[in-house]
């Protein structure tokens, strides 16, 4: 559950100075949004998503519901609000991958409390749910609780802003990038203050890094480094790392090979303009060998 947006991405040598204009080398319009994202990963790699989410009544969210559909989501909890616009997110991408956002998120455009409760067949039917923690936390907490109370997959994508225990004593899963991580342990991320944090609730935690990626489970940790991907854009890297770590829990893998396809499917994203994650199987298998050094 999470963000739906349009998502425009426009490729700029420099951003224009104030007053000025400057051209686009590239211009991409397409699905975006954290939730609709994770949901595009988890289809490539094989899982049946389905996206609990709102898009407006209008023409935008028809087309990006269409191209959903497309991608193998199944869309039928989608909330289309009345009188609304569908999220917007403008991406200004210079060289090097420095990347500005400009989005148009309204109030009206987030998942509430009732719109969770209408899914909740969806969320208690589910495998696993993915919960994007930047949607309001009283929804993403029903969300996540819902899940728990029917057995299935919790992991939480960001950093808790209010009932930060109740989440993630709702838990399975926590994943924050860098400066999530810092917020969320109070500091750089170290094995011991992620052990502490384990004892709230949740069995695994992946947590970005300066240099890369820590990852904490009750019996085990391990640090894995970067890819020496030549990074175009590092805006979609987390969700393709989330929804790889995803499907490969739910494959009952290893914590350590969840970790390594986690680590693989954000290499493989960052080297591409846009968050739209492109995972491919026979990629990422490959990939996963290299970092267990095989």
């Amino acid at each position: 559950m999470g963000q739906l947006a349009r998502d425009l991405v426009l490729s700029v040598d420099e951003i224009p100075a104030a007053g000025r204009s400057g051209d686009a080398g590239e211009r991409r319009e397409q699905l975006g949004g954290k939730g609709a994202n994770q949901a595009v990963g988890l289809a490539q790699l094989g899982v049946r998503p389905r996206l609990v989410a709102v898009a407006g009544d209008d023409v935008i969210g028809d087309v990006l519901l269409d191209q959903a559909r497309r991608d193998g989501i199944d869309v039928t909890a989608v909330v289309r609000r009345r009188d609304t616009l569908t999220g917007l997110i403008v991406e200004l991408l210079e060289a090097g991958g420095r990347w500005r956002y400009v989005q148009h998120l309204a109030e009206a455009v987030l998942l509430t409390e009732h719109d969770v409760a209408a899914a909740r067949h969806v969320l208690s039917g589910a495998d696993a749910v993915l919960v994007q923690l930047q949607q309001p936390p009283a929804a993403a907490l029903a969300a996540a609780r819902i899940a728990r109370d029917a057995g299935r997959l919790v992991v939480l994508d960001g950093v808790p802003q209010e009932r930060r225990d109740d989440l993630l004593a709702a838990a399975d899963v926590v994943r924050a990038d860098e400066q999530e991580a810092e917020l969320l342990l109070g500091g750089t991320p170290t094995v011991e203050k992620a052990q502490d944090l384990l004892q709230k609730g949740p069995r695994m935690l992946a947590l970005g890094t300066a240099d890369g990626n820590l990852f904490v489970w009750r019996d085990g940790h391990v640090r894995l480094p970067l890819t020496d991907e030549r990074v175009a854009d590092t805006t979609g890297g987390g969700d393709a790392f989330t929804a790889a770590l995803t499907a490969s829990l739910l494959r009952d893998d290893d914590p350590l090979t969840a970790a390594r396809w986690a680590v693989a499917a954000s290499g493989a994203t960052v080297g591409h303009p846009s968050g739209r994650p492109d995972l491919r199987l026979e990629d990422l298998q490959k990939r996963v060998r290299e970092l267990a050094g095989e």
